[in-house]
């Protein structure tokens, strides 16, 4: 299949790649062959105002016929072959394996939110009349919900797949009903071209609305604004940095309509190891611990940043464990040359700062490889050092040295929101597990005991958000069954005739 560098608008392919932009081949750090457009504001203009229009369709399409829509996109993904395989490997760096298994959860996304639509998961709420109720008759009520509109998504760096054009985002708002404009990342262009065209086969084959899905292909920050400040754009689906984040933050909030804004954008996901677990497994966890680390380079949004024990005999079994581990790691490749000159950067400045200590590095590569780092500090410092705070993107990770379970109490005060956090701990340390959970519950969407925080299941019960920065919006998640309701606002429908009522709703 030929890559044309287009956008997709409304089922048909455009725009001028000739003068565009090329990713970048993320192993050799070699641009390659293909160029693809910057979208232009007429462009993006027009991708919006067809989904406005396909939205009066789409919203009433029927959750069956949804539900058969969202599993073809799956089919038509499928049939992609190894050519999806071979362009998300070239064009992020990520092994062959992993990018299989993230066709087969964006596949699974998909098909979830088709399940829960056939088999009526999303019923509303009837509460019938009653007219001999006393002192007044009670009237009958029924709770449905509305999709919101046209929906804005931006594509993840490091989930080309599961978190880009046809995934949990793109899944949850086209269930919902909504009409999706997505903005590709410029990293991964190829893949989410490929993507694009399978969906729009799957809008052909359920004879939908080809305005329902556009992709806008581009490097130029200003596509972003004006997607986000777009007055029929209704909610926004957005995975990237915090600074990022912030900046179509603002531009959303000074909106005359200011509208949902889902942003996943940054977490260190503490790791508190208790005393009795570091003193039964002191050097079974530092590997574990390494290895979460080192899963895609430390590039997944789960990746363990911090590291917190009270200090004691056997943490220098652990440290020396950990650094034995993370001495024997490889170089990687980073997704893109960008993000793993930021990485270098933060260690460097890491490596600079008064009481932290370098422990370990892996082995040295390339420039734009990523070579994994372990610190340690103690809790004064941490609590004087902002900076060591923040999440770094990449295979870095921090140790706290505790005095004592109240320096760990005070520990979890000083953290910002995040996405997990895991209690590591043996029957011993119940008791005291059971303060570090009740207090680090309050900063984390998912808290873990005896896991590692990488990976997420998708399923119902997964809530994959939490307290800001990890997102902009703490009631909400972005994986699972849940994150439908991003997308649909409830609506109540009192004292209507059936014929008024959605097919829902009706008696």
């Amino acid at each position: 299949m030929t890559i044309t560098g287009q956008h997709l608008i409304a089922g048909e392919w455009s725009g001028n790649a000739s003068q565009g932009f090329s990713a970048t081949h993320a192993i050799n750090n070699e641009q390659m062959e293909e160029t693809f457009a910057d979208a232009t504001p007429a462009e993006i203009d027009l991708a919006i105002e067809r989904a406005n229009q396909a939205f009066k369709s789409y919203q009433q399409l029927s959750a069956p016929k949804r539900a058969k829509f969202l599993r073809n996109i799956g089919e038509e993904i499928l049939a992609l072959g190894d050519e999806l395989i071979n362009m998300a490997c070239a064009e992020t760096g990520l092994p062959v394996m992993r990018i299989q298994g993230e066709r087969g959860r964006t596949i699974g996304q998909l098909g979830l939110f088709a399940d829960l639509l056939e088999s009526g998961e999303y019923q509303s709420v009837i509460d019938e009349a009653d007219a001999e109720r006393q002192p007044l008759p009670k009237p009958d009520t029924r709770l449905g919900y509305l999709p919101l509109g046209v929906v804005g998504v931006f594509a993840a760096s490091n989930f080309p797949l599961a978190f880009s054009t046809a995934g949990g985002d793109t899944a949850s708002a086209l269930a919902a009903g909504c009409p999706v404009i997505m903005k590709a990342h410029a990293a991964h262009p190829g893949t989410a071209e490929l993507v694009a065209r399978a969906i729009a086969k799957a809008i052909q084959n359920c004879d939908i609305d080809p305005g329902v899905f556009s992709l806008l292909q581009g490097k130029n920050y200003a596509i972003s604004s004006q997607i986000v400040t777009h007055p029929n754009i209704k909610a926004v689906g957005f995975t990237g940095s915090e600074r990022v984040g912030m900046i179509l933050q603002k531009q959303i909030n000074e909106r005359a309509e200011p509208i949902p804004f889902y942003g996943e954008l940054g977490s260190v996901n503490p790791q508190f190891i208790m005393p009795g677990k570091l003193a039964k497994d002191a050097v079974e966890i530092a590997q574990a611990l390494v290895a979460s680390l080192m899963m895609g380079q430390g590039q997944f949004c789960t990746s363990p940043g911090i590291w917190a024990y009270i200090e004691e005999s056997n943490s220098c079994d652990f440290e020396s464990a950990a650094s034995a581990a993370i001495a024997e790691t490889q170089a990687g490749v980073m997704l893109t040359p960008a993000i793993a000159a930021t990485y270098n950067r933060a260690v460097e400045q890491w490596q600079s700062l008064s009481g932290v200590e370098l422990l370990a590095q892996g082995q040295a590569g390339v420039e734009h490889f990523g070579r994994a780092a372990l610190f340690a500090t103690d809790f004064t410092t941490f609590k004087a050092t902002p900076i060591l705070h923040e999440e770094v993107f990449g295979s870095c990770a921090l140790i706290i040295r505790l005095k004592n379970l109240s320096e760990m109490v005070d520990f979890i005060g000083l953290l910002k929101g995040n996405l997990t956090a895991s209690i590591h701990a043996v029957a011993s340390d119940i008791e005291e597990s059971k303060q570090v959970a009740s207090l680090i519950a309050h900063k984390v969407g998912r808290l873990i005991y005896n896991q590692m925080p990488t990976g997420v299941e998708v399923c119902a019960s997964m809530n994959h958000g939490g307290p800001f920065p990890a997102s902009t919006d703490v009631r909400t998640t972005s994986v699972g069954s849940e994150a439908i309701k991003r997308f649909q606002r409830p609506i109540c429908y009192q004292n209507m005739p059936d014929e008024l009522l959605p097919a829902l709703l009706r008696r």
